[in-house]
């Protein structure tokens, strides 16, 4: 992303100065430093990396008496991001999880709890910042709006690997789909 900013502001000139480069995930810390309030946090949040959310998840197992070797942190933390990137939160999966379907049901209340350790901590994951920011917009249109009017075109490298969320993302940021 330095390196695409770089090329650009050599390219530009001044006007490469004003254009916002970055990952996904970094342009969406940047959000939510900003606005993240909005959603229950505060501005000074944690960010968990792959050992916080193992540690979190084990401690969830814990408490609801799940054994970690039927229900491993690392799965369980896979089919959460899983989650995650299709815009599915602990409460919609819950709510899909079948009740003759032991494996989502168990999933689903570890999922819940993981959740509220998160923000009791005011902590995020990783997929959170792009989870949390689309959530963000789609709730708050003034914040929506702001973004959108400073953006004219959003450029996405990669484009045909995004997700269901980073999509959702770019359609949220960029004020007329005809310029991602």
């Amino acid at each position: 992303a330095n390196e695409m900013k770089e090329r650009l502001e050599k390219i530009l000139g001044e006007d490469g100065k004003n254009i916002v480069t970055g990952t996904f995930h970094s342009v969406c810390a940047r959000i939510l430093r900003k606005h993240i309030t909005r959603m229950g946090y505060n501005s000074d949040f944690t960010i968990y990396d792959t050992d916080d959310q193992k540690k979190l998840i084990s401690t969830c197992l814990k408490e609801l008496n799940i054994d970690d070797k039927k229900f491993p942190p690392k799965a369980v933390l896979g089919e959460i991001s899983k989650s995650k990137d299709k815009l599915i939160d602990s409460v919609s999966y819950n709510l899909s999880a079948g009740k003759d379907d032991f494996r989502a049901v168990t999933i689903g209340k570890i999922y819940a709890l993981y959740e509220r350790k998160k923000k009791e901590a005011n902590a995020l994951d990783f997929d959170d910042l792009i989870f949390i920011t689309v959530k963000l917009l789609e709730s708050e249109d003034d914040i929506r709006e702001g973004y959108k009017s400073r953006f004219k075109y959003l450029s996405v490298d990669e484009y045909q690997d995004t997700n269901k969320a980073q999509f959702r993302l770019c359609e949220l940021l960029c004020p007329d789909e005809r310029n991602i």
